[in-house]
């Protein structure tokens, strides 16, 4: 009997094993090692309970130097006499949050009300905590835009549309995901046009940096900026292999530029919002009270050091750990320094500037939700709520410096324009133009054409005002174009009449010499330097190529200023911000032709065009303002 039992039960066992071999296997061919999972399943079961102490309250904090101003607020984890956030009558107890699942799960629980992430991190989240009346998310807050998250690619990768059919590591359910959104949709690729392998952790050896060092199939990774300075030895060098880089690695993209694209927010449960929105709002003016007087110490400290300023270094040192921050100035001041904090005014710029359409609430709550459903973390959409907090209102006008009244005081001058145009110019000049390209796209146009309607145009008009939108430290430079068909014509007219030029042959056979030597029509970098040295002409001619060749030059710089006019008036039309000076037009002329040497109307066409060029400019054309909205 008992020899009949262990077989039978080895039997089963054996079943068992076998079962469980085949649905691996179907999981395996159905759900890839690198499927998206839903969120909700990230998370798994919750009971939701209401949140019962507010004293402590429970808030969390991430890695981030915006947290700075929270620490610097509340005195540390544990609020301290005499701190900002106990002169506003508050008791905190601020507890880690990186594991972003871990908040949701004591958000949904009643551990604490406040969720702390990204925008997009919390979009994911949306269908967990929106489904039920009592989670639904309040963003009551933003507290900065990130200046220090990049993208870092091997060589292979120049502009944003080289990630077409590229591995990318990047931190599962991290504040990179919504990154990786921007620049897909930026290059107009979709997430199957990239093979994305998650990883845990946003650093260290379970982090995107060591995936992509271990791994050459992987093209790129999204890192913080310690990760980016060890993998390509700083953001404006190239990986060698020495010192521990990874041979052609570089930042492709950093949040320095797409600067518009993770905005560090507060959400709070529905039902804890409703019965303490006074308790909220004391609560995030402490916060905006933290960020100035933070600004204040780090300036201090810049120009001849601060002891206070130290003293929050060290205490975030403390609190993170010197295996996240090993050093105070490299490392802790960078944190800071990887962070842009809005203030009031930038709050006031999100959720109340109706001109601000794609990078406010309303345009980050829709591309959350298209994000979240379209990517797989969600089934359905839940959308986030905004809170109707009176940024105004003496809990906070009383207590900061730096206020506005209204989003018709919100004028902020981000370029310094004759630095931007400058730089731009310089790139054509040095030829490395195409090294500081992002992306480009192009419109075309007819023959003697001048004017650029919006009916025609309106979706490359968008597109421009998105890219100015999101990349707020970018330029746009708009390349106008000209077809080099005349230049030509009358440079062979002139040469062969003069004698600089033979000519064998039959017509669309023909072979061209000067000085005896070949020569190319379609050579057309060569062909310009002649032209400038007036190798073709001399004074008595009438019309010479060099004479046509300015022309084209001046008639492309004037249909680049024609197409930024109608992008400004496009985009006043549809009330959306636009910053005027980033947007710049350059006059290529003949300079860049698709077709050198066009045979026919058709081919002619092709080169008759105005090229957008989104482009990384230096800090130094970019104009500094305490707080960035």
């Amino acid at each position: 009997m008992k020899k009949h039992s262990i077989f039978h039960s080895r039997k089963v066992l054996y079943q068992i094993l076998k079962y469980n071999l085949i649905c691996l296997m179907f999981l395996c061919f159905v759900f890839p090692a690198n499927a998206q999972e839903r969120f909700a399943d990230a998370v798994g079961p919750v009971t939701i309970n209401s949140v019962t102490s507010i004293s402590p309250l429970v808030v969390p904090y991430i890695t981030w130097g915006g947290e700075a101003a929270l620490f610097h607020a509340n005195g540390g984890l544990k609020t301290k006499p005499g701190t900002i956030m106990e002169k506003q009558g508050l008791n905190l107890e601020l507890v880690p949050g990186d594991n972003f699942q871990q908040q949701v799960r004591d958000y949904l629980s009643g551990k604490t009300p406040i969720l702390r992430g990204t925008f997009r991190m919390i979009a994911q989240a949306s269908e967990v905590i929106g489904r039920d009346a009592r989670t639904k998310p309040v963003v009551f807050g933003q507290l900065t835009w990130s200046a220090g998250d990049h993208f870092v690619g091997r060589a292979t990768i120049r502009k944003i549309s080289d990630l077409n059919g590229k591995k990318i590591a990047i931190q599962k359910g991290g504040p990179h995901v919504g990154m990786l959104y921007d620049m897909l949709k930026t290059a107009r690729l979709s997430k199957s046009n990239v093979q994305i392998v998650w990883v845990d952790e946003l650093t260290g050896a379970k982090g995107p940096a060591e995936r992509f060092r271990n791994d050459k199939s992987i093209a790129g990774c999204f890192v913080i900026t310690p990760d980016m300075i060890g993998l390509t030895g700083g953001p404006d060098n190239t990986g060698t292999g020495a010192e521990g880089t990874v041979q052609g690695a570089h930042v492709v993209v950093s949040t320095a530029t797409l600067s518009r694209s993770i905005a560090d927010v507060y959400a709070c449960r529905k039902d804890f919002y409703d019965q303490y929105k006074p308790f909220i709002e004391k609560f995030f003016a402490g916060y905006l009270k933290g960020a100035e007087e933070v600004i204040s110490l780090k300036k201090a400290y810049e120009r001849s050091g601060s002891t206070q300023y130290n003293k929050l270094l060290t205490m975030m040192q403390n609190i993170y750990g010197k295996d996240i921050l090993p050093t105070l100035e490299e490392d802790a001041h960078g944190l800071i320094a990887d962070c842009t904090f809005v203030g009031q005014p930038g709050n006031v710029a999100f959720f109340n500037d109706p001109s601000n359409t794609i990078t406010g609430f309303e345009g980050f709550n829709k591309a959350g939700l298209d994000m979240a459903v379209n990517w797989g973390f969600a089934s359905q959409r839940y959308a986030l709520l905004p809170s109707d907090i009176n940024f105004n209102s003496n809990t906070f006008k009383t207590l900061l410096a730096t206020t506005v009244d209204a989003p018709t005081q919100l004028k902020q001058t981000r370029f310094k324009k004759e630095a931007v145009r400058a730089e731009i110019e310089s790139f054509n000049e040095d030829a490395v133009l195409d090294e500081k390209t992002l992306i480009s796209f192009t419109i075309q146009f007819d023959a003697n054409q001048d004017t650029f309607s919006a009916t025609r145009y309106s979706d490359e008009f968008d597109r421009v005002v998105e890219l100015a939108s999101k990349y707020g430290n970018a330029a746009i430079a708009i390349k106008g174009h000209s077809d080099p068909s005349r230049t030509l014509s009358v440079l062979v007219k002139t040469g062969l009449s003069k004698g600089f030029l033979k000519r064998t042959g039959t017509r669309g056979n023909y072979r061209y010499f000067l000085n005896g030597k070949p020569f190319s029509l379609e050579n057309t970098a060569e062909l310009i330097r002649l032209i400038d040295q007036r190798k073709f002409d001399d004074s008595s001619d009438v019309e010479n190529p060099y004479q046509v060749m300015r022309a084209a030059l001046k008639l492309s710089e004037q249909r680049g200023e024609a197409v930024k006019q109608s992008i400004i008036d496009y985009a006043r039309k549809k009330n959306a911000r636009i910053d005027t000076d980033q947007i710049v037009p350059v006059g290529v002329g003949i300079r860049e032709p698709i077709i050198p040497k066009p045979t026919s109307p058709t081919e002619a066409a092709e080169n008759r065009r105005v090229e957008f060029a989104l482009i990384k400019v230096s800090a130094e054309a970019v104009a500094a303002s305490d707080f960035d909205f």
